[in-house]
């Protein structure tokens, strides 16, 4: 995992920079993605950024939709499977399903030939090479990078930006927050953490949670800051730590204000972390999201370290999940 988090940044650069050719999306009128786990997380990135430069709408289908289910209908609808190995039944069934429900299918996958490419009309590489480690890392950066490529094709506007992004985050290697040592410390004296993101950092949110769970058994909640004001806030009676992710988006700044002096009033150790904090700036917000993953990867690994865990074959999980 160590080694796989050195790569992340040159892995998104490569994923950004590659050719993308469109099949016919003339009459596209709405995006579905079709993910779980880590990826779902890197699409929910995508999809705050597929939204804003193209207007269309962009959701999520649960697979099982297709997987249990007789599907919906897709007409001049495109759907986005992303899966780091290509192979989980239930994706497999949705890249099927979809098509047969008349669906483009666009994937974006770690694998060659894998069977979820074989059932799609666009695969975009993630290119992220070999990943051992169970907790994906690379391929959740890398996965955010070929998705960038695709919204480039889409709207060619949007593709200097990407590269510029790109460049910046390739600059990343070797960097680590400056608050990493205080960060680590909070982070082995917690029992609960919320994550708190807005827009892209959302689902930066959802992924950094997800990796305290799955790497250091921590209890690890994500939130956009625009509902963790409500019911979830009243946790912070008891001994919580807050990680907010600021993908430095003008728009979402007032959000994350907000929720920051709720936290910090309330007694919550608070964290508020920036790709600046790096050097990264003038990304966009979908980079920034990577940025922010790439920048905290290394936090999950020290705390499972530190905690006596293994995190690259954390005990319960395996690489490829077989749902259905």
């Amino acid at each position: 995992m160590a080694r796989e988090i050195t790569q992340a940044p040159q892995v998104f650069a490569a994923a950004v920079a590659q050719p993308v050719t469109l099949p016919d999306l003339t009459n596209l009128r709405a995006i579905y993605t079709v993910a779980r786990g880590s990826s779902d997380a890197a699409a929910n990135i995508l999809a705050y950024e597929l939204m804003r430069e193209t207007r269309h709408p962009v959701t999520s289908l649960p697979p099982s939709i297709f997987s249990l289910g007789e599907g919906v209908r897709l007409t001049d609808s495109a759907v986005l499977v992303v899966s780091q190995s290509g192979a989980s039944p239930d994706l497999v069934r949705s890249a099927q399903g979809a098509r047969a429900m008349g669906a483009t299918v666009l994937a974006l996958t770690n694998a060659p030939q894998s069977p979820v490419e074989a059932e799609a009309d666009l695969t975009l590489g993630i290119n992220a090479g070999p990943e051992l480690a169970v907790p994906a890392t690379k391929s959740v950066v890398g996965a955010i990078g070929a998705g960038m490529a695709l919204l480039s094709a889409l709207a060619p506007a949007y593709a200097p930006r990407a590269q510029a992004s790109a460049e910046a985050i390739a600059a990343l290697s070797g960097k680590h927050l400056p608050q990493q040592k205080a960060l680590l410390a909070a982070l082995l004296r917690a029992s609960h953490v919320y994550v708190i993101g807005r827009d892209t950092g959302f689902g930066a949110a959802q992924e950094l949670a997800l990796k305290l769970k799955e790497c250091c058994a921590l209890h690890a909640e994500a939130h956009s800051s625009s509902e963790v004001l409500h019911g979830p806030l009243q946790l912070v009676t008891n001994p919580l730590l807050i990680l907010i992710l600021d993908t430095e988006q003008a728009d979402v700044q007032p959000s994350l204000d907000t929720a920051e002096a709720r936290f910090k009033a309330a007694g919550g150790t608070t964290f508020r972390l920036r790709p600046s904090d790096a050097g990264a700036r003038d990304l966009t917000p979908a980079a920034a999201a990577a940025a922010l993953l790439i920048l905290t990867y290394p936090l999950a690994l020290q705390t499972a370290l530190a905690l006596g865990h293994d995190p690259d074959r954390p005990a319960t999980l395996s690489k490829v999940t077989q749902t259905r």
